[in-house]
């Protein structure tokens, strides 16, 4: 009877402990600091994008669950939009399939989208048009680039220096950066070693939340038929857009693409599936970036986002 009573007495106290643990941790999600993230949603297959409620959405940080208080479409009163166009100066972009992609893409933006135009030039970004509603004059503002090697000391450099003079909106913000992706500041071969200056920007588009969506065109001379350094160009266009919760398209390692229409209609279906999503990330003492993780259980649905957030002190 003795150990019985000792048992169940033990069992009880450690019910008791792992409810107040569930208490606790269910307080402390209902709490903190609130982050806005923009997410798209995608199909895992096919073409049927699943419709997803704001209780379909989860967000982790490391093992634990935030609380999601807020998942609003981008749509009507939040349909705002700021979309860059940068193209790199040094690039190689044809007159007459490629250029005029780009001038329709603009034209076609719907009227809540303000357009602008900048070119990557010495590491800076030279803008040609700033956000406008006139998506005339936007298109208008668009030329070839001079295609000159010494145009574009890093890309990463120009996209660091739009996003630092981009100020802050309550709208969507987003690049779609044309570029070879070369960085001939990092030329070390070693494309699985990080980048500093990639890893910077991304981080500057990460604490800004702009999401930014990437295609590769090869650059003029050499340097854009040198084959590890176009891998390596592509490989960080493609984790630039990847952790900033964007797209990168290109063809293959060397060609480039013949349109750019097909990769235009794609990001543009991509403008319509967006979500504003706010949780209550973590107390924390110090500000600072915080990695994030997003799913959600509804079949054929992938919730895509950056993968880390600035998230500002509490306490």
């Amino acid at each position: 009877m003795r150990f019985t009573f000792t048992f169940h007495a033990a069992l009880g106290i450690l019910l008791s402990t792992a409810w107040i643990a569930v208490l606790a941790q269910e307080t402390a999600s209902s709490t903190g600091a609130p982050v806005r993230m923009l997410v798209t949603v995608e199909a895992r297959h096919g073409s049927d994008v699943p419709v997803i409620n704001r209780e379909d959405v989860m967000v982790y940080e490391g093992r634990d669950r935030a609380k999601v208080t807020d998942w609003v479409p981008a749509q009507g009163n939040h349909a705002d939009l700021e979309l860059f166009v940068l193209i790199d100066d040094s690039s190689s972009i044809s007159l007459g399939t490629q250029l005029e992609d780009i001038r329709q893409f603009i034209l076609a933006q719907p009227a809540t989208a303000k357009i602008g135009l900048a070119y990557m030039q010495n590491g800076t970004a030279k803008v040609a048009q700033d956000l406008t509603g006139d998506h005339a004059q936007a298109a208008k503002a668009l030329r070839p680039p001079l295609e000159i090697l010494g145009a574009s000391a890093s890309p990463y450099f120009s996209l660091g220096d739009l996003i630092k003079r981009w100020p802050e909106s309550a709208g969507r913000r987003e690049v779609l950066m044309i570029s070879n992706g070369i960085d001939p500041y990092w030329e070390n071969g070693q494309c699985n070693q990080n980048n500093p200056y990639v890893e910077s920007v991304m981080e500057q588009a990460q604490r800004a939340g702009i999401v930014v969506f990437t295609i590769y065109t090869p650059g003029a001379g050499h340097i854009g038929h040198s084959f590890w350094r176009t891998l390596c160009g592509q490989s960080y266009l493609s984790q630039v857009a990847d952790e900033t919760g964007g797209e990168s398209y290109y063809m293959d390692f060397h060609g480039p693409a013949v349109a750019f229409a097909p990769y235009l209609e794609k990001l543009a279906q991509r403008l319509t599936r967006q979500y504003w999503l706010t949780f209550l990330a973590k107390p924390r003492k110090k500000g600072g970036m915080q990695p994030v993780k997003l799913s959600t259980e509804v079949p054929n649905a992938e919730l895509v986002s950056a993968n880390k957030v600035y998230v500002p002190a509490t306490r």
